[in-house]
């Protein structure tokens, strides 16, 4: 089935033989991760939709894909629109669409390892009003005529060094022993795999881009754990490094241990946990209860070994990246480069460090128009060239064994316009804002991120995504639960109180569809800072990142004195950090990308 028509029809040949008349389609996996291994790309494969977040829905006669802002343009790119109509979200909802198309006494499966029980309820709730069957099915249709699927990765995993990890695994699993004891419950139920990889000190190859092992566990009151893994991805040295309370396990006797906990007090934690883990729960037996996984705030704390490892991987990065800006200067004006050769040549930089583990997402190569696109992911199909006096956005970061980076920077080829200068500058304005504010302890991420969008609102612009996500340590380059969003919207999340030892990214935009796009993203350290008088503790952010800001696109005039100086202490900063290791060449360009800005 090499087209994705052909898909298409083999799967709704498929549903009507399970009597079905829909399939909800969900882009994640039994994890309910983001990134996913290429085995659990159902989306994809069925629609040709390559980003990082979307649903979808097939009924008898029609289907839909559903995206969010970041994805309008991709979407239509990528997915055929004579076989499926482009639903944009969250004004659009696959449970209502179904709704609208469906009848009562109609039948609608879903996969019940690839559904939130947050979601299932709802779904079931909505359906059952208008009598139509939510149908939890056994199997997924998709990968019974996914001939080619591929297999679930069985790379080794490997342990993460004490002297990385900060801590060790068994003081991990004492802390979250001492949340189950007080709360009274006996076993917690882990299936975000980033989780299991910090509790664990484990980490693995098995998504792209992110250093996680497949894997599930369930961790006690009494410390002692049972992680559920491919025994292909296990030897004695992982097994010793665990300690003898921890207990190994086929991934595929996960169901038969969840019916084993009848009796026991059992927490899951409703948003990370899919609904066919509850009900083989419920019907072993167990008694429930729901609370947010208790890892997800502890690793997202990052300690000194992790603080200082981040460091040296932004060191790392910046000096690649200071290589690749050096390149681009003096390659883009004089011969034809594109979207993909200038993003394989920034891989090969990052590369030359030797430290390199895998780049910590796609990256975001976007020239021109494609700039416009926040989540912009090049084809051989979609690459362009960059060309003179047009921007070039580049969105990146890498996986080191030591920390994960995440950096964007956008350069001029060129001579910008008067417009360029003048968004670019206004972004810069709320990017220092950002990182410049001090807020006292108890401030949220949603109560930040107007600071970056202010300068933005009064030019009456804004940009369709949160400012500022978590960064993981050599882990997820999204990670919860901090976030710099507005607490409200399609971009929501923002209410998570910030603490010191959180990191997270710095990344406003401004996004001229059809034309061109800005986004400066640094990383940023929560710390504590010393306010005189101040009635509260007080919280400010560290700078993680080193890489030049094109001054090109600078219009002086529209900063202060204040965002000058910052600017030029950060670049005086830059040189500092990256001279050492650049060529006299390097170093010459370098000097005067950061050389002082004048109002």
């Amino acid at each position: 089935m090499s087209s994705h028509r052909q898909r298409l029809g083999a799967l709704r040949t498929e549903l009507a033989r399970e009597n079905l008349n829909g399939f909800f389609v969900p882009l994640t996996d039994e994890h309910m991760s983001e990134y996913i291994g290429a085995y659990a790309c159902r989306l994809e494969w069925l629609t040709g939709f390559g980003g990082s977040a979307g649903s979808a829905v097939v009924l008898e006669g029609q289907a839909a894909i559903f995206v969010d802002g970041r994805y309008t343009i991709q979407v239509t790119e990528q997915v055929d629109p004579e076989l499926w109509s482009y639903k944009s979200l969250p004004a659009d909802d696959p449970v209502a669409w179904a709704i609208a198309h469906l009848k009562a006494g109609d039948r609608i499966g879903y996969d019940p390892w690839l559904a939130s029980l947050g979601w299932e309820k709802q779904a079931r709730r909505r359906l059952d009003a208008q009598k139509i069957e939510l149908v939890a099915l056994p199997t997924n249709p998709i990968d019974a005529i996914w001939s080619d699927r591929p297999l679930p990765s069985q790379a080794p995993a490997f342990i993460q060094p004490e002297n990385l990890a900060g801590k060790t695994s068994e003081q991990k699993r004492h802390e979250v022993a001492e949340w189950l004891n007080a709360k009274q419950a006996d076993t917690l139920v882990l299936t975000a795999l980033d989780s299991i990889a910090w509790l664990f000190n484990m980490r693995g190859s098995d998504v792209s881009c992110t250093p996680v092992a497949l894997a599930f566990a369930l961790t006690h009151k009494d410390g002692s754990a049972d992680l559920f893994i491919d025994p292909a991805k296990t030897d004695d040295a992982l097994k010793e490094a665990m300690g003898n309370a921890v207990h190994f396990h086929d991934q595929a006797d996960f169901p038969d241990a969840l019916k084993a906990l009848s009796g026991k007090s059992v927490i899951v934690d409703p948003e990370r946990t899919v609904a066919a883990i509850t009900a083989l729960l419920q019907d072993g037996g167990a008694r429930l209860s729901y609370d947010r996984d208790p890892v997800v705030l502890m690793k997202a704390i990052k300690n000194r070994a992790e603080i200082e490892g981040h460091r040296q991987a932004q060191l790392w990065d910046a000096v690649a990246l200071a290589k690749f800006f050096y390149w681009l200067s003096q390659t883009a004006p004089k011969r034809q480069l594109t979207e993909l050769s200038a993003a394989e040549k920034l891989l090969s930089f990052r590369q030359e460090s030797g430290h390199l583990v895998d780049l910590s997402f796609e990256t975001i190569s976007a020239a021109a128009a494609h700039s416009a696109i926040p989540h912009y992911r090049v084809t051989e199909a979609s690459n362009l060239p960059l060309k003179k006096d047009e921007i070039y956005l580049v969105d990146s970061g890498g996986q080191y064994p030591n920390g994960t980076t995440d950096v964007t920077r956008t350069v001029i080829i060129g001579t910008p316009t008067e417009e360029m200068k003048q968004r670019f500058t206004l972004v810069l304005k709320g990017h220092i804002a950002l990182a410049t504010a001090v807020f006292p302890a108890g401030t949220s991420g949603g109560q930040l991120d107007s600071f970056a969008r202010q300068y933005l609102w009064r030019a009456g612009v804004d940009y369709a995504h949160g400012t500022g996500h978590g960064v993981g340590a050599f882990l997820s380059v999204h990670e919860g639960p901090q976030r710099i969003s507005p607490s409200g919207g399609a971009f929501s999340g923002g209410n998570e109180v910030l603490r010191a030892g959180m990191i997270l990214s710095n990344e406003p935009g401004y996004y001229k569809s059809g034309a061109f796009g800005i986004r400066i993203e640094n990383l940023l350290l929560v710390k504590p800072v010393e306010v005189a008088e101040a009635e509260k503790p007080c919280l400010a952010f560290e700078t993680l990142n080193f890489t030049p800001i094109d001054r090109n696109l600078i219009n002086s005039s529209l900063l202060s004195e204040s965002e000058i100086s910052w600017l030029n202490q950060y670049h005086q900063e830059v040189c500092q950090k990256l001279l050492p290791f650049l060529s006299m060449q390097e170093a010459e360009w370098l000097k005067a990308a950061t050389a002082p800005l004048r109002g």
